[in-house]
């Protein structure tokens, strides 16, 4: 444990939470205090997350126990139904946990001590009725393009700034027999959401945040012509079967996960991938920084709409009022456990986690994307009512990659907006 990890435990455990925080084996023959976690994270995100709480059981004797799982979003409504809600639960979607806020079953958390922290957008997207509910852990950058470095300078390709560039160097790649993009949508129950996130990108660019803030809102209508706009933009690439690889048909069917495999080919499949930092995960090994993979920055499209960036994240509520429980929902916060994450190789927001954190110079590359935004807006369709983010916005694009015209597929999406 590091000597600032010492300090924060001190202090925390001078404090009203001195019971909680007695080593495992201390506590007068009682047994340990136990926090629970549910969460979306498996596997290797399971991992990193203990490795970033275990300092924080280390220190107190708190033990934390985590439940993952692919069914989250139905499991934890029917856990706080049948009142066996766990202490923590890691939310993926924060219109979720707002739900469960809203209905008076999360403790709300000091906006105050988190304000030195995030950046207010952070704060107030996990915020309710001035109060705040949750602790960010991590954010996913979506505004990533990821490529070959080498495959680029074998092509004599060079990084664009703006989207002109970035539609003149598809073209010369078109030219030169390239393909330049790879899309995949297929995600199982969740098919098209990658879709989502290209009509999100565009219409932030496009028409800007304030735009995007009263679509997700609900604030102008679905086939706004602002939304048409976008969603045709994202057509002229996605439905060219020059542009991306296996045309339309391969962009339904690819699997996400799978989607950039093709820019590591020895015969480059395509140059360009646009997706979020997780699909780190699903890169081959043996992939050399900024050799053979790195990122730039989706461009802007509009130069008086700045930079922005689009986010996805994990968001923590916590259930029950519990000492321990309040312990580890510090420490979450602290920005000793963001350093920790952040060496894992996990975006972070907390603004006072340097570059020096992340373990490679591909994850500080997309860390500085979020870090150097004008705008950050996060994943539209995450804020929408379930019925359309995690619904109809899904299915109809893949309706309109399929070939639906833009007017059929927004309409189809704006009737199905639950009423007020």
């Amino acid at each position: 444990m590091t000597n600032k990890t010492a300090w924060f435990f001190l202090l925390l455990c001078a404090g009203s939470f001195a019971v909680a925080c007695q080593p495992s084996g201390e506590s007068g023959g009682n047994a340990p205090e136990t926090v629970t976690i549910l969460g979306t994270l498996t596997g290797n995100g399971e991992e990193k997350l203990m490795a970033a709480i275990a300092p924080f059981t280390e220190a107190t004797g708190i033990e934390v126990v985590y439940e993952g799982t692919d069914a989250f979003t139905t499991l934890i409504s029917v856990r706080v139904d049948s009142g066996d809600a766990p202490d923590i639960a890691l939310f993926p979607q924060p219109g979720l946990m707002l739900d469960f806020a809203q209905q008076g079953d999360l403790v709300p958390q000091p906006r105050a001590d988190l304000e030195d922290a995030y950046d207010p957008y952070w704060l107030d997207l996990a915020s309710s009725n001035d109060e705040l509910y949750g602790v960010w852990m991590r954010a996913d950058v979506k505004s990533l393009v990821w490529y070959n470095p080498q495959a680029f300078t074998a092509a004599g390709y060079t990084i664009p700034l703006t989207w002109d560039g970035l539609e003149v160097l598809t073209q010369q790649m078109i030219a030169n027999g390239h393909t330049p993009w790879c899309i995949g949508l297929e995600s199982g129950a969740a098919t098209g959401w990658v879709g989502t996130d290209w009509l999100e990108e565009i219409l932030l660019r496009q028409a800007g945040p304030e735009i995007y803030d009263q679509w997700v809102a609900h604030e102008i209508p679905f086939d706004h012509p602002a939304i048409a706009q976008a969603l045709n933009t994202f057509g002229e690439i996605v439905r060219d079967p020059n542009q991306v690889q296996g045309g339309a048909t391969g962009a339904i069917s690819i699997p996400f996960g799978d989607s950039p495999q093709a820019l590591f080919t020895e015969s480059p499949g395509c140059y360009l991938h646009r997706q979020a930092s997780f699909i780190s995960d699903f890169l081959p090994s043996g992939l050399v920084p900024e050799e053979t993979v790195d990122v730039f920055a989706l461009p802007p499209i509009q130069p008086s709409q700045g930079n922005p960036v689009l986010v996805g994240g994990i968001v923590y509520g916590q259930f029950n009022d519990t000492p321990a429980a309040t312990a580890l929902m510090q420490h979450l916060a602290s920005v000793e456990a963001h350093n920790l994450w952040a060496g894992e190789g996990y975006i972070t927001p907390h603004e006072q986690v340097s570059l020096d954190a992340y373990p490679d110079v591909l994850t500080r590359n997309q860390a500085a994307v979020l870090q150097e935004a004008d705008v950050i807006r996060f994943d539209g369709s995450d804020l929408m009512p379930g019925a359309v983010g995690t619904g109809t916005f899904w299915t109809g694009m893949v309706d309109y990659v399929g070939g639906t015209e833009a007017e059929a597929v927004l309409s189809e999406i704006e009737a199905s907006w639950p009423d007020p």
